[in-house]
């Protein structure tokens, strides 16, 4: 893989929005797999779904690459997502994403945590989530806030 495909790619989260959605087609491959906690589809129509959504949902929506390394096929990308660019909710994550020869993604895997990233910092389900996060841990006063 090529540092080109990698910065591409990032270059695709970073200025999201209705216009780069035809990049989706450039980018993915036929029969690309797209994985977060919400959605599990393949074939690039399924993927251009979850954006389109994305957008409609959340029209300000930003992502910021922290970092991106790669290794042979595959890249890890470090990165925070904003729903919406004005408020303070913030997600962070790690993609692994895995591309072809010819530098088309085949795999794009999320991995953040959707309980304590999303779900404690929302008013309704904030108060439960967040008990239950508190019941989990080993000893709530070596937590770090």
């Amino acid at each position: 893989m090529t540092d080109a495909f990698l910065t591409r790619y990032c270059d695709f989260f970073e200025s999201l929005d209705q216009q780069r959605l035809d990049d989706i087609d450039k980018l993915f491959h036929p029969d690309a797999l797209f994985r977060d906690p919400f959605n599990h589809v393949r074939g690039r129509e399924a993927i251009r779904r979850i954006f389109e959504h994305l957008l409609r949902e959340h029209p300000r929506t930003r992502f910021q690459v922290i970092e991106a390394v790669p290794s042979m096929l595959t890249a890890y990308i470090r990165w925070t997502f904003r729903p919406d660019a004005d408020k303070a909710l913030q997600i962070e994550g790690v993609s692994r994403v895995m591309f072809d020869a010819n530098g088309a993604v085949i795999e794009h895997r999320d991995y953040w945590d959707s309980a304590s990233e999303l779900f404690a910092q929302l008013p309704l389900t904030g108060p439960p989530t967040r008990w239950l996060l508190r019941k989990a841990q080993a000893d709530p006063e070596d937590q770090v806030e």
